[in-house]
């Protein structure tokens, strides 16, 4: 069977925009909600719009980027965007995850 070999060229990133903050999922709550730990060290229920439901699985310890409601912002969010691990690792490389 063929491998590919690993490439060590980077992976295109998508970085924060203004008002979005970087999380880890750490609980599943059903109904496409779930507990995302923050970076700024609040814990928030996120939900998954439906734009992104149906495109990407989200699942327990992937990173993630949240954009937290205008009310309520420090105890609810919606998910904007979900890293592979591949990505989560060059952020980690690169020193903008800090978990």
């Amino acid at each position: 069977m063929y491998r590919r070999p690993v490439s060590t060229e980077e992976v295109r990133l998508r970085m924060q925009r203004p008002g979005e903050i970087f999380g880890i999922v750490t609980e599943m709550k059903g109904g496409s909600r779930m507990i995302v730990q923050c970076e700024d060290g609040k814990e928030r229920l996120a939900r998954i719009p439906g734009r992104i439901r149906r495109q990407v699985w989200i699942r327990v310890n992937d990173y993630v980027l949240i954009t937290p409601w205008p009310v309520e912002g420090d105890t609810r969010a919606d998910i904007a965007y979900r890293y592979t691990a591949v990505q989560a690792d060059q952020l980690k490389k690169k020193g903008i995850l800090k978990f």
